[in-house]
Order: C-alpha cells, then structure tokens, then sequence
C-alpha cells in the first residue's frame, strides 16, 4: 500500500467525514515538508498555507532560528517532569509572558498541552478559587452562542456550536448561554463563577466579529459582580489580530488568560493559563493549597524552546511593525474580492483572520471550494460555507494576493 491508502486503512483523523475520507475515489493529501509560507505534498506541488496548519503557524515553516532552538534543547533534554522538578525553558518562557502584560498583571503561568486543556485549567482554578474564598454557590459558567473552546468536557460545556456540541448536554458543566452583551445584564451573578470568551472574534463560529466596546461592558460587570473573566486568546493570540494579544485593542486585561496554538510558533504542542497574584495567593494561603489538575507533558522544555525562540522572533523581525500593511492589503483584497465574485454574500476580517462567506444559494459547497483551491496554489480549510484564510503572520502582500485571486478562482470552478 502506498501512504494514502495506509492512512486510510489505520487512521481516524479529526472533524473529518471519514465515509469520504476512506471513499475509493479519495487520494488524501499527504504533506511532506514545509518552507516559509509554503507546504510541500508528496508529490513536490506547493501551497500557501492560508489556514497556518490548523492556525498555529506563525513565522513561516522550517524557520531557521526556532529549528535550532529545538535542537539546542533537544541536545540537553527532550522532556523532565513538571511535577516536582522544573526547566529553564519553562521558567524563562513563564518570565517572558509574564513581562508581556502591563504592571504584569498576569504574574502565574499554569502549563498545559492545548488550547482544551489550557479552558479545562481555567475553569477548574475559577471553581476551586470560590471554594477557596468561601463562595463555593459560584459555579457556574457564562459562555456565548457559536462559541469554541475546545472538546475536552468542560470545554465542551462552554461550546456554543450544536453540531460539535449538543450531543453532550447532558454531561457538562453548568452554563448559562448569551446571544449578546444585553443578556449578560439580566443575568444573577450570585452563581457565576466566570465569564468566558473569544476576545474580538469567534473563530469556529465562521469568524464572526464581535462589536467594539465588548469586551469592556464585559470587565465592567464581572468588576461590579465579583465574577472572573476568562479569555480564549488560543487563535487570536500572538500577532493574529494585528496585536501581540486581541484584548489589548480594547485596553483589558482578564482575571485568566488561555494561551496555545501559535506559543510556539505552531511547532510543538503547548499551552499556558495565565492569572493574577491575587487568585494564586487564594491557593497558596489555603489549607488545600494543591491544584488538582496537570499533564505529562506540562512545562514540556522542546515547547518552551520553541516559544521562546518564536517570541524572539517577534523582536527580531519587528513583527507586529509590519501588520499594518499587510492587514490593510487583505481588507482591500477582501474587499475587491466581494465585488467581483458574486457568489460571496459577505467578508470579515479582523487583522489576518478573515472568513469568505458563500452565499446560501451555494448550498454547502465550502469544502469543494477548498478543494479546488488546491489546483491555484492553496492550501485552507472551510467553516461550512465560509471560506477561513488565515495564514501565518510571515506571508507578504503578494502571497495574500495569490490567496484570494485563489479563493476567487476556486468559488467560479464550483459554482459554474
């Protein structure tokens, strides 16, 4: 058997229709290297990755300086025990962060492996804290409609997306959900422990946008009613929006911060949970000051390399410097892209995440459109019918230009 029909005989691959997948007329797309903004596939055809791997790419793939960190570290130790021993790439990684946030704020730095079980940390210091300070009654969640935070169960508990999600009701956490900043005035706050969110975008929703001043109305009430605010910064952190994290756009900070994907360049599994003093005082002067929760390969010290090797990079490259045009570039792109291609019903953007919205009158055709793309030189996922480009931060103007001329040419293949 080749690689394809072995992948098909042995795997099960995530958020996938394996029916399809395993169907004779499928040839899965086996990559096999990468370079800059670009995958390679078995057979030598490239691709802009327009979707950074499942968005964690940031710097381009096989970026020297984060290649080399890993095997400066890989030459030393390739993992250590986070329970009872500690690393220096951990520890210098958790400084780093910490320095990021302004009069450092968010001064504790939990490890964990993903974006899932960075919310599943969060959620479980936000119950274990009200223990802790004698208001064990606040436990429950308030999260959005179309929200995605992970599939783990208390992530799962705070989803907002039926398909992914509903299936499960019965088993979560308890949660109150919103449609909107409105609703969250009528709720009673005697029972809620936090508040947990996307800042600025929900992602798997379609990326759809969230109105300005959000966020704020958000601090404001948690403030006034002893509620913890949690964000979801997994997709919108590191330079994606335009700024190192996408809550600094409306000047909050949280009581916890969810952090993995680009942490590491998108190189190596790793996440972190961000809080304040304040909570990790709560623990420290209890009785029962242990927190119950942790991973095999939390503080993992090749993930931390790599981290710090990537936010290096941010330095180095004054990263953030040049968004500016390449943020506009897709906004007017975007923009020109709507115009002439019919078939979109709508563009949004924030920074370099960007949905394509086909009209409702293509029905379900989102996941074609990616697949023809792949004949123009791209390589992206879709959210039903919307088309998600969101490639890494490394990508020039006309490679963003390539991408949607792609998209562009890929909706008239489908839908003629």
């Amino acid at each position: 058997m080749n690689l394809s029909d072995k992948d098909k005989a042995y795997i099960w691959h995530p958020f996938t229709e394996m029916s399809d997948w395993c169907a004779d007329h499928h040839d899965p797309l086996v990559i096999d290297k990468g370079e800059g903004v670009y995958v390679f596939d078995k057979s030598g055809r490239k691709y802009i990755d327009g979707n950074s791997s499942i968005w964690t790419n940031l710097h381009g793939h096989n970026d020297r300086r984060i290649n080399q960190a890993i095997i400066e570290q890989l030459n030393k130790i390739a993992h250590a025990s986070f329970l009872g021993t500690t690393n220096q790439p951990a520890i210098l990684l958790a400084e780093m962060l910490v320095n990021m946030f302004p009069n450092r704020i968010l001064q504790r730095v939990f490890y964990s492996d993903d974006g899932s079980t960075a919310i599943e940390c969060a959620m479980k210091v936000a119950i274990q804290y009200f223990q802790i300070i004698g208001q064990p009654q606040k436990k429950r969640f308030v999260a959005f409609d179309n929200a995605y935070h992970g599939d783990t169960f208390g992530a799962s508990s705070i989803g907002g997306i039926d398909r992914f999600f509903s299936r499960f009701n019965d088993f979560i956490f308890p949660t109150v959900r919103l449609s909107c900043i409105d609703e969250l005035k009528a709720v009673d706050a005697k029972e809620i422990a936090a508040v947990v969110i996307e800042p600025k975008v929900q992602g798997a929703a379609g990326i759809r946008l969230w109105p300005d001043g959000m966020l704020q109305e958000i601090r404001q009430w948690c403030d006034l009613n002893n509620v913890l605010l949690v964000l979801d910064e997994v997709m919108t952190g590191f330079g994606r929006t335009g700024k190192m994290f996408a809550c600094e756009h409306e000047g909050v900070t949280p009581d916890l911060m969810c952090l993995a994907k680009g942490l590491s360049g998108g190189y190596l599994p790793l996440a972190v949970t961000m809080t304040t003093e304040s909570i990790f005082k709560a623990f420290l002067e209890s009785k029962e000051n242990t927190f119950y929760y942790g991973h095999s390969y939390s503080g993992n010290p090749l993930g931390s390399a790599a981290a710090l090797a990537s936010l290096r990079i941010f330095e180095e490259d004054r990263v953030l410097n040049k968004m500016g045009k390449k943020i506009e570039c897709l906004k007017v792109g975007l923009k020109n892209l709507k115009i002439k291609n019919h078939a979109i019903s709508d563009v949004r953007q924030c920074g370099l995440i960007s949905g394509i919205e086909i009209s409702q009158e293509c029905e379900n055709i989102g996941s074609e459109v990616c697949y023809a793309a792949r004949a123009y030189g791209l390589l992206t996922r879709s959210i039903g019918n919307v088309i998600v480009f969101m490639p890494p931060l490394a990508i020039d103007e006309e490679q963003i230009h390539h991408s949607l001329d792609a998209i562009d040419e890929a909706i008239n293949v489908v839908v003629s």
